[in-house]
């Protein structure tokens, strides 16, 4: 990886603030909408809409209003499979990369914003925005993480990848504690008129601190290179082509993204369905999950910078192996949970945080040096399949064992097949020889 850091122009501090930037711009939606209010306020509109059986019908296919929230979810990410990659491959040999983030992000807020009109029983609106906007997140995330490498050498990456999430906190934290306040103002009375607009306060969000990031990003050369004559779209295609068939060169790299891939659907899972756990199995009032939440956010701040400086003495690697232990014991502790007890609750949600935000970001950073050159957008196009927001297995899971079940306890505990295979694979891999494999050069500390 040396000789791409000489290449690559160096960043700037005004850079790298300004890449922090849209981690506090989307923290805001995954805090507000996908963790806290979207899941318990789409299944109250689609209960308006169901039949004597507690069913609704989305194309007719029949879904217990319980479901439709994490069945939406992992809908989204099929649809994205084909997605992501393309827009990897089109980040790689685009010198306007920034427009790109823009163009994604812009349709993500927007589609958040229009949320506003999800009123009445209108859970098919809702579902469809739910789809576009994950679509759109996923999308603007791949371009996004596409940065990391251009803006920090091997040896910084962990800590420049973990301040970025832990700033995304802070952000996410600061919106949520203004739509806590809304609601212990209104009262339980308007909770549903204030969750529709905390939503929609989600998207402004996204969109003001967008615009600060695209402001203050640079628009650097095409990593991989622009073909005469040819389009950059038509060349994505291509490239993509010709990406999936090179991958074979880097089974390493692909098995470190496979126990990626299965690890963080577990973590994603646990985000997604926090709030439904806690208002259907645990009887919780929603100024309750709401400052549990809020607690969480503030919480994976100091985890994600603590996690950030036990990597850089004890590696990525073994940090990461360390956080997915820590999340086997949360998952199993939620099972036995009593309802209507907030204290172990909050409890829980305080020792998810120490862990979220770090095991994340480090597995970020840790990709990023197991990338070939040039290909560092389309890779994460891969990544981002099951990242921020984007899983599908464990929501599917969740669904399907609730559908079954009748009982989100037992959904819950089905999260634990992710983490402890995703730990046993993710210790599988050689870490150091599949970052050589990839032609970087290896961070001192691993």
């Amino acid at each position: 990886m040396t000789a791409v850091i000489e290449n690559a122009p160096a960043s700037t501090r005004g850079e790298r603030v300004a890449w922090y930037s849209y981690d506090w711009a989307i923290s805001a939606f995954r805090a507000t909408v996908i963790t806290v209010f979207l899941g318990p306020y789409l299944t109250t509109v689609a209960e308006r809409a169901a039949g004597p059986d507690g069913l609704v019908h989305v194309l007719g296919v029949p879904v217990a209003t319980g479901s439709l929230f994490t069945y939406t979810i992992s809908a989204s990410v099929l649809l994205t499979v084909p997605v992501l990659p393309l827009v990897g491959a089109l980040a790689d040999r685009s010198s306007h990369k920034k427009r790109l983030l823009a163009l994604f992000a812009y349709i993500g807020a927007g589609s958040v914003i229009a949320m506003v009109f999800l009123t009445g029983s209108r859970y098919l609106l809702g579902a469809g925005l739910l789809l576009a906007a994950n679509i759109a997140y996923g999308a603007a995330k791949v371009v996004f993480n596409s940065y990391l490498p251009q803006l920090a050498g091997p040896d910084d990456r962990d800590r420049v990848s973990s301040f970025s999430w832990a700033i995304g906190y802070i952000g996410g934290g600061i919106l949520l504690t203004a739509n806590l306040a809304a609601l212990v103002a209104l009262g339980d009375d308007h909770a549903a008129t204030v969750a529709r607009w905390s939503i929609v306060s989600a998207g402004v969000w996204w969109a003001v601190f967008t615009t600060v990031a695209i402001m203050g990003l640079p628009d650097r050369p095409a990593v991989a290179g622009e073909r005469a004559g040819g389009s950059v779209f038509g060349d994505g295609f291509r490239q993509l082509g010709h990406t999936l068939r090179s991958a074979r060169a880097y089974p390493l790299t692909l098995f470190f993204l496979a126990a990626y891939l299965v690890y963080n659907d577990g973590i994603q899972t646990v985000i997604t369905v926090a709030t439904i756990y806690a208002d259907q199995e645990l009887k919780l009032s929603q100024s309750v999950q709401i400052m549990t939440i809020l607690l969480v956010q503030f919480v994976a701040f100091g985890g994600a910078w603590l996690l950030g400086r036990v990597a850089g003495r004890f590696g990525a690697w073994r940090t990461i192996a360390g956080s997915l232990v820590v999340w086997i014991v949360a998952v199993g502790l939620a099972y036995p949970l009593p309802a209507h007890q907030p204290v172990a609750f909050v409890l829980l949600g305080a020792l998810i945080g120490i862990v979220l935000g770090g095991s994340q970001a480090l597995s970020r950073s840790l990709f990023a040096q197991m990338i070939p050159h040039g290909m560092e957008a389309e890779y994460y196009g891969l990544y981002e399949i099951s990242s921020d927001g984007t899983s599908w297995l464990g929501p599917l899971l969740f669904g399907l064992a609730f559908q079954l079940t009748h009982t989100n306890r037992l959904a819950i505990i089905s999260t634990l097949v992710f983490f402890v295979a995703g730990l046993i694979m993710l210790l599988l891999v050689p870490v150091r020889r599949a970052i050589v494999a990839a032609g970087n050069t290896p961070p001192r500390v691993l």
